[in-house]
């Protein structure tokens, strides 16, 4: 595995712990680019087949033909979790979680061409049942061109949403989503190429908007904890808690 050649800038650092963000343009090595885009379509596939069997057109937050959330792609795929637990990802962890990682969640978030689904203002951590926890590092990685009119992402900064801490969410009908935000600032919009990363915490606030294009709007997330999340109702942990790093050493094997 190649050694990663991207260096996080001290005010990248500075900014992730001051407003919760900072982007990395077309930083994703062209070949993991390519895996993650070829795979989308059979883990969409696989959702479709799992609706089919429940005999619904919604599972959770993922919607048919609409907008898609398919969590933990590398189980299936070597080809994935080589990025998932590549330097890339490493050296973003050092720079925002610290020296120790575990690997916390991924999935693909999809939004089918012209119906794609928005998705409202919401915090990471709000999501799930875990107990109260760090804010750990969501990686939002752009397999294609991410434009307003494709459904990009919208990231709204501490300092304009009042701050680094949890808000409260509430679920709205009909999307199932959860929305902790409803004042009137757009937040700032995440215009960047394929192969780019928006790096923010899972306590800064972000949304997406609809895709009113004639191609799907495809992202793979990663997100990484700087400690074990741990479940509400009992002592079992919440996610993967699979190690990564530790001592700023990479601990997970590649496939």
């Amino acid at each position: 595995m190649a050694v990663s050649t991207v260096q996080i800038t001290d005010e990248q650092r500075t900014q992730y712990q001051e407003e919760g963000y900072f982007i990395l343009e077309k930083v994703i090595p062209e070949r993991h680019l390519q895996v993650l885009r070829d795979q989308c379509r059979r883990f969409i596939d696989k959702q479709d087949a799992e609706m089919d069997a429940a005999g619904t057109d919604v599972l959770g937050i993922s919607h048919r033909n609409k907008r898609y959330f398919v969590a933990h792609p590398s189980l299936e795929s070597p080809e994935i979790r080589d990025f998932l637990v590549s330097d890339l990802m490493a050296e973003i962890c050092r720079a925002t979680v610290g020296p120790d990682a575990w690997v916390y969640w991924e999935q693909y978030v999809v939004k089918a061409a012209e119906v794609g689904l928005k998705f409202g203002w919401h915090q990471d951590s709000a999501f799930g049942e875990a107990t109260p926890h760090q804010p750990y590092v969501s990686c939002w990685c752009a397999l294609d061109d991410m434009t307003e009119e494709n459904g990009t992402t919208y990231i709204l900064p501490y300092s304009r949403a009042g701050g680094m801490r949890l808000f409260g969410h509430e679920r709205e009908e009909g999307t199932n989503d959860l929305i902790g935000y409803t004042g009137d600032d757009p937040g700032e919009i995440v215009l960047v190429p394929a192969g780019s990363i928006a790096v923010f915490s899972s306590y800064t606030l972000h949304r997406s908007g609809t895709n009113a294009t004639d191609r799907m709007r495809r992202v793979y997330l990663a997100q990484y904890s700087g400690e074990v999340i741990m479940r509400k109702d009992g002592d079992k942990p919440w996610g993967r808690a699979e190690p990564f790093l530790e001592n700023g050493e990479r601990v997970a094997a590649a496939s």
